[in-house]
């Protein structure tokens, strides 16, 4: 009996000592501000979420989320920010060794990454799904054709595991071509390397706005994945993640509460308790958090609300073109939903 309860004991440590590996005990936001920035994992190179325009700046969906995490800390984003982009193999090492302070770069939180790689994620900045993306002289008008194609795919990601079901389910043969790098992998397909690109249907519209000739090309109707997209923190810093999470929030919140860039400043005379609260006329959030009561304001005004910030980079009258959906607010249809800011 002794022997079994030992090793039971010496197999739970080692499951323990494997599930902490990379958790964060220390104070990130202390070491933050001892640093005077926010050093932030992001995509680096697809346009709409993650990318340096000509002149340097850094523009995009996750890019604007890293924005309202520094407002959050500092109440300014500018000479906030430092960006290293990452690629989908080397994103998540880059956070455990902490290389970086949060990742904002279109990942997808499964049960796997939660449990395995140290990591938590927070509220989720998009909703998306897998789809595929062809060249219109291929003459394709649904996924289900594809069989004995060759796949362009990003390796270590959801997106092959979900290719791979959805070939086997449907009982085609595929052959991939596999490059580590998201422009690298682009290029493979504008130069025919492969006949079908793969990867989350935001991605691919990206990547199609930056192609030599975008209306050659066609993003097939089916979905064949679930893809929330959220930025990510270390596991074990409770108050970092805490911050992380309701600078997300704080955008989805705005614009359920009708707030605005434009009219930020005119919703601070409102007499509604909870948007006092929630842009810290009346104090306490920020008390909670350990930040600023004026956190939320901040945000709104330098950034916007999510609906801004959605069809600023990424909407129906951008190069991307895409429509709400499950981005759109819960009373819309969608599932950005805030908890109550109290």
């Amino acid at each position: 009996m002794k022997m079994w309860k030992s090793l039971f004991i010496g197999c739970t440590l080692v499951m323990l000592s494997t599930g902490l590996a990379f958790a964060d005990n220390g104070d990130t936001l202390k070491a933050v501000k001892d640093k005077g920035y926010i050093q932030v994992g992001v995509n680096g190179d697809l346009f709409g979420f993650g990318k340096a325009d000509q002149k340097g700046v850094w523009k995009g969906l996750d890019v604007d989320t890293a924005r309202a995490v520094a407002i959050t800390v500092f109440g300014d984003y500018k000479d906030r920010l430092r960006y290293t982009p990452l690629t989908a193999k080397t994103r998540f090492t880059a956070l455990q060794s902490k290389e970086i302070d949060v990742l904002t770069r279109n990942c997808t939180q499964t049960l796997g990454r939660d449990t395995s790689l140290g990591l938590d994620f927070v509220q989720v900045n998009y909703y998306d799904g897998q789809a595929f993306m062809v060249p219109k002289a291929l003459g394709v008008k649904s996924a289900k054709e594809l069989g004995g194609a060759t796949v362009c795919v990003l390796p270590g990601t959801t997106t092959e595991q979900n290719a791979a079901d959805f070939f086997r389910s449907n009982s085609m043969d595929w052959k991939t071509v596999t490059i580590e790098n998201t422009a690298e992998l682009s290029q493979a397909f504008w130069a025919g390397r492969c006949d079908v690109l793969t990867s989350d249907a935001s991605q691919l519209a990206g990547l199609r706005a930056g192609a030599p000739k975008p209306e050659d090309y066609m993003i097939l109707p089916e979905i064949i994945s679930k893809e929330p997209l959220a930025p990510a923190v270390r596991h074990g810093d409770n108050q970092w993640k805490d911050i992380v999470n309701y600078a997300v929030l704080a955008m989805i919140n705005a614009e359920e509460l009708g707030i605005t860039s434009a009219n930020v400043d005119e919703m601070l005379k409102s007499s509604d308790p909870k948007i006092q609260r929630f842009l810290g006329v009346s104090p306490g959030n920020g008390k909670a958090l350990g930040i600023d009561e004026k956190f939320a304001y901040n945000i709104v005004k330098q950034v916007g609300n999510y609906g801004e910030v959605f069809e600023r980079n990424v909407g129906v009258n951008t190069p991307l073109g895409i429509e709400r959906g499950l981005n759109a607010l819960w009373t819309n249809g969608g599932l950005m939903y805030s908890p109550p800011f109290k």
